[in-house]
């Protein structure tokens, strides 16, 4: 029988790189000299959460944006009933030439009544160049928008393209919230970086093959990786082994690893993130106002295959699949679309190369199950790869490492009907690229470190409480020759406090809730920290500045 505290999780479940707008008192530029600090000046913080509350905001700063002339293109103005997609065209925008040095995307949505979350894409081109989710509403309505830098996919917004958006729906008596959405796309003039602007954004066949240009020298592929559908996949991290008597089961346990092949050969490995959507944890009330990192902000986990050139220039197509490891067999709820990006050679029709190694180490997954009046789970997982190759350019031989390692460290306690329900978990993916050509070799070596610790409690009184606090890590160090050249660190930490009652209508839960959210970036490229906290609903605190 499942307990009560999954099936609250799967009610509220999702059924299918970027900001939140409506961010910063200040302009990131402004909190290297000045801290600013609102707090709710007499603002009055109900006992108890009522029918309306602030509008979705996140502490991470705004999208900077070129001081050039700008070009606005509508991609989509509709609204979501149910899971029929809308489908449109896209146009190039003819006042801004066809080379930008920036191109953001804005999403701006609408919702109200009563609304579960849910988990959207938009694609041109058949490239998906958002994946997102959804807030839960207020019965009074709230509004949210959502903007990104999609300078990578200029190759795609150079031609005429077909647009598809879905955010999944269901609009009953019950559920009424219907989602409405518009999305823009606007292009400043300019040159843009050719180091991070590829020449090409390719997909993959229906057959999942890809055929590159002859003269690639780089590639980069991404995967839009979620777990979702409203089944334990969504919950993927507290999976424990079928030995274990909990309602989530997968044959060895939790941990779950993104991998990417080239014609069966193992090409990248990676962490997926923990994402908590809006419904998460048996708890909405947590996310209300400040949500979960990345829960608006779906980022694509990115696999340099640059070492794979040589073999994928040969004109003919390639087999690329992905799968997630850890997944019981036959078990849907991961979604994992794959945009491609390639820069090109504009010297040579045809650049050879060699992959000359594809080292894997032994996965190591295990996940002890210890009985008693609090259930236990221990995990502790893991897997290396490294990958080297070289392709011969124009501008002489390039030669690209990239090596990759995994972990995963986890506690997950229940009680008896799972009326106690915790997790302590650590992931890191580390990840180092060297590039050794044209000049001295550069290395950017990534740490990233995601958290989770809380844990969700029902009382005798059908009181649920969750208490939780999940973090977002990362250092990115560049190197060149084995000096220093670059350094950046992130630290996006949220915590989230709430109880109300289970099993009664929506206005006899008597909700309560703080939560809080401190987004912090420092690094040669300067310094950003912001601060927001939360009461019932009601934006307590916004504090900015280093």
């Amino acid at each position: 029988m499942r307990s009560r505290i999954v099936m609250s999780m799967l009610v509220g479940a999702t059924l299918l790189a970027s900001t939140l707008v409506g961010a910063s008192p200040a302009q990131a530029a402004d909190t290297k000299t000045r801290s600013v600090e609102t707090k709710a000046q007499g603002a009055d913080v109900p006992a108890e959460f009522g029918t309306d509350w602030h509008d979705p905001i996140t502490a991470a700063p705004p999208l900077s944006k070129p001081a050039t002339k700008s070009c606005q293109v509508t991609l989509a103005d509709t609204e979501f009933r149910d899971f029929t997609p809308y489908k449109g065209t896209y146009t190039p925008p003819k006042a801004c030439g066809d080379r930008w040095s920036k191109v953001v995307l804005r999403l701006d949505g609408t919702v109200k009544g009563r609304q579960y979350d849910r988990l959207g894409y938009l694609h041109v081109g058949g490239v998906e160049i958002l994946r997102t989710s959804t807030p839960e509403p207020s019965p009074d309505g709230i509004a949210w928008s959502v903007e990104t830098d999609v300078t990578r996919y200029s190759a795609t917004f150079r031609s005429a393209q077909d647009v598809e958006m879905l955010i999944g729906n269901v609009v009953d008596d019950t559920y009424t919230g219907v989602i409405g959405v518009k999305a823009t796309l606007t292009f400043y003039e300019g040159r843009p970086a050719a180091a991070q602007t590829p020449g090409r954004v390719l997909t993959l066949a229906a057959d999942s093959t890809l055929t590159t240009p002859r003269n690639t020298e780089r590639v980069v592929a991404e995967v839009y990786a979620t777990g979702s559908g409203g089944g334990c996949e969504e919950f993927w991290y507290l999976a424990v082994p079928d030995s274990a008597p909990y309602s989530c089961q997968a044959d060895k346990g939790p941990y779950r690893e993104v991998q990417i092949k080239v014609d069966g050969q193992l090409a990248g490995i990676a962490a997926p993130f923990p994402n908590v959507w809006t419904g998460g944890w048996s708890d909405p009330f947590l996310w209300y106002v400040i949500p979960g990192p990345r829960a608006f902000d779906v980022k694509p986990i990115e696999y340099d295959l640059t070492p794979f050139a040589g073999l994928l220039n040969d004109g003919r197509p390639h087999h690329i699949d992905v799968s997630v490891v850890g997944v019981p067999e036959g078990q849907s709820g991961w979604s994992a679309p794959v945009n491609v990006l390639v820069w090109q050679d504009a010297q040579r029709a045809h650049v050879t190369g060699k992959l000359t190694l594809d080292r894997a180490g032994t996965l190591a997954n295990s996940s002890t199950y210890t009985p008693g009046s609090e259930e236990r789970v221990d995990t502790d997982a893991g897997h290396r790869l490294t990958t080297a190759g070289y392709v011969d350019t124009s501008h002489g031989r390039v030669r690209t490492t990239v090596d990759r390692t995994l972990a995963n460290t986890s506690v997950h306690r229940w009680t008896d009907g799972e009326n106690m329900d915790g997790l302590d978990a650590t992931w890191t993916d580390d990840e180092s690229v060297t590039v050794d050509g044209r000049g001295p070799a550069r290395t950017t070596a990534t740490h990233r470190t995601y958290t989770m610790n809380g844990a969700t409690t029902i009382g005798t009184d059908d009181r649920l409480r969750t208490v939780l606090t999940l973090g977002d890590r990362a250092a990115v160090v560049d190197t060149r020759d084995g000096r220093r050249t670059g350094l950046s660190r992130l630290d996006d930490t949220y915590t989230g406090d709430a109880t109300y009652t289970l099993n009664v209508p929506r206005d006899q839960r008597h909700a309560v809730g703080t939560s809080s959210e401190r987004y912090r970036l420092h690094g040669s490229g300067g310094c950003y920290d912001r601060s927001l906290a939360t009461a019932q609903g009601v934006l307590t605190e916004d504090r900015s500045g280093c």
